[in-house]
C-alpha cells in the first residue's frame, strides 16, 4: 500500500489544524507509522485516536510553513513510546474468529510462520523506536530511503545512518534473543 500522499491541509496563518482534514489526508500515513513503531493490532484504534487528540490539542502550535508529515511522525513516536511505558499494555491478541489456514500450508507451516512473527516482533520491540521505524519502512515495507526521509522529515543521509544503526541493533537483539531461548527450542 502506498501511504505517501502529498496532500497537505491548507491553513491560514495562525489557524489550527482541522483534525478531520488531517484524518482524511494523512490517516493512512499515521496508521502505518503507528504499526511500524510497534503498535499492536489490538491497540491501533486507541493509538490512532490518541494521536488525533494530540493533533487537536497541539494543532494551533503547528507551523503551516513546515511539512506536516514529520510533525505527525513525531507525535506518533511520542504516543507509541508513552503507550509502551504504561502498565496497561496488553500482550494478548483478541480475535473475533479463529484465523483461517493459509492456502496449501500445513498446521506445522502455520505454526512455524506464527513463531517467526512472534520472534520478529519481540526483537523489534526491543529496538529504539526511531531506528525501528526506519528499519521496518526499509526492510519490511520496502520503501526507498529518499521516500522515508521525506516522510519523517530528515535528510536522506540521516535515514542511511539510522538504517545502518538499526541493522546493527537488530542483529544484536536477535543474537540476544537466540541466546536467551536456545535451551527452550531444543
Amino acid at each position: 500500500m502506498d501511504v505517501v500522499s502529498i496532500a497537505q491541509p491548507q491553513l491560514s496563518e495562525g489557524a489550527a489544524l482541522d483534525v478531520n482534514e488531517v484524518h482524511r489526508a494523512h490517516g493512512a500515513f499515521v496508521w502505518a507509522t503507528l504499526q511500524r513503531l510497534g503498535g499492536r493490532p489490538s491497540d491501533l484504534d486507541d493509538l490512532y485516536q490518541e494521536t488525533l487528540l494530540v493533533v487537536h490539542r497541539r494543532g494551533g502550535s503547528y507551523d503551516p510553513t513546515a511539512p506536516l508529515r514529520p510533525w505527525l511522525y513525531g507525535i506518533c513516536v511520542r504516543v507509541v513510546a508513552g503507550w509502551k511505558r504504561r502498565a496497561h499494555v496488553r500482550r494478548e491478541e483478541l480475535r473475533a474468529a479463529v484465523p483461517e489456514a493459509v492456502g496449501g500450508s500445513t498446521p506445522e507451516d502455520d505454526a512455524a510462520r506464527r513463531d517467526a512473527q512472534v520472534i520478529l516482533l519481540a526483537c523489534l520491540d526491543e529496538m529504539d523506536l526511531e531506528r525501528r521505524a526506519v528499519f521496518v519502512m526499509f526492510e519490511i515495507d520496502e520503501l526507498p530511503c529518499d521516500q522515508i526521509a521525506e516522510m519523517i522529515g530528515v535528510p536522506v543521509g540521516t535515514v542511511y545512518s539510522r538504517l545502518h544503526a538499526a541493522r546493527d541493533e537488530f542483529r544484536r537483539v536477535a543474537t540476544r534473543w537466540q541466546r536467551r531461548h536456545a535451551g527452550a527450542t531444543r
